[in-house]
């Protein structure tokens, strides 16, 4: 399981368009990487239209936001527009990146136990270097709490 102060693993993964994006391509810069299971569901649509709300902030910090699903790039593309979402979202379908970051994992919802994503997110440093971890974190408070995180570690 990663912690607070491990190398981030590394990812190429495709946006809507297909361009692919890697983690290295933010190095000088604070990253935080949400992983979330399903584009169009109630609490993933609050937690990805909350961070896109508080993006002004995170961007007067120079910290970037990516999103990470199993879900495909045409589900990308139609969540991206119905939320007009203005951050990355890259798609995990072969489930690589997502079992790197160990959110793969045994879930029960409503009795019935299947395999899915953790929703959890990650703040990485400028250096590649996990800085703070959001294990489950809440769809409606999650963007908000990492910014106060942020305030909070410049003073």
């Amino acid at each position: 399981m990663l912690k607070k102060g491990d190398k981030a693993p590394n990812f190429t993964l495709p946006n809507k368009d297909g361009e692919n994006y890697s983690l290295e391509d933010f190095k000088g810069k604070k990253v935080v990487i949400f992983f979330y299971p399903k584009d169009n569901t109630p609490g993933c649509s609050r937690q990805a239209c909350a961070f896109g709300e508080t993006m002004p902030k995170f961007e007067e910090k120079n910290v970037h936001i990516i999103g990470i699903s199993k879900d495909g790039q045409e589900s990308h593309a139609k969540f991206i527009e119905k939320y007009s979402l203005p951050f990355l979202l890259l798609s995990d379908e072969n489930l690589e990146t997502i079992q790197a970051y160990g959110l793969w994992k045994e879930k029960t919802n409503f009795g019935k136990t299947a395999f899915g994503v953790e929703r959890t997110t990650f703040l990485i440093d400028e250096e590649g270097i996990i800085e703070k971890i959001y294990r489950r974190a809440k769809t409606d408070t999650n963007a908000q709490d990492v910014l106060n995180y942020l305030e909070e570690a410049k003073k």
